[in-house]
C-alpha cells in the first residue's frame, strides 16, 4: 500500500477532470452497471503513467465522441477496486497503468501497459478516441 500523500497528486491529476474515484467492488459494479460507455483508468506510481497514460486519458477527452462516464481505481491503493475492475477486464492480464472501455457493462476495447509504456501520451488519446468514435 502506498502512502496516501505519495499518490494524491497522481490521483488528482485524473478526478479534477472528472474521473470519479472507486474505491469498493461494489462501487466499480455499480460504475460498470451504468448504461452507455464507461472508460476505467488503473492509475498506478509508475513513471509510465505519469508521463503518458494520465495526460493521453485527459488528451482523448477533448473530442466530439467521450465515454458517459469516466472512473478510476489506484493500483497499489484500491485494491479491491483495482481487483473487481480488473475482474473484469478479462481476459486481459493484470497490468498497470491500462485503460479500458466498457459499454453497457461489456469490455470493447483495452489498453494494456504494453500499450502505454514507451508511448507519447498523443498516441494514447488518439487510441482512445479511435475507440471512442466507434462505441461512444
Amino acid at each position: 500500500m502506498y502512502p496516501e500523500e505519495l499518490v494524491k497528486p497522481m490521483k488528482e491529476d485524473l478526478t479534477k477532470v472528472g474521473f470519479e474515484e472507486l474505491h469498493t467492488s461494489e462501487e466499480v459494479d455499480a460504475a460498470l452497471a451504468k448504461p452507455g460507455t464507461t472508460l476505467v483508468v488503473v492509475n498506478s506510481v509508475c513513471g509510465c503513467a505519469a508521463a503518458n497514460a494520465r495526460p493521453g486519458a485527459k488528451m482523448s477527452l477533448d473530442n466530439a465522441k467521450k465515454p458517459d462516464h469516466i472512473v478510476t481505481v489506484f493500483a497499489g491503493v484500491d485494491r479491491e477496486a483495482t481487483d473487481r475492475a480488473r475482474s473484469r477486464m478479462v481476459p486481459f492480464p493484470p497490468s498497470s497503468p491500462s485503460m479500458a472501455l466498457f459499454k453497457d457493462g461489456e469490455l470493447v476495447h483495452m489498453l494494456e501497459r504494453h500499450h502505454i509504456e514507451g508511448r507519447p501520451a498523443e498516441m494514447i488519446a488518439d487510441n482512445l478516441v479511435e475507440a471512442y468514435n466507434e462505441y461512444c
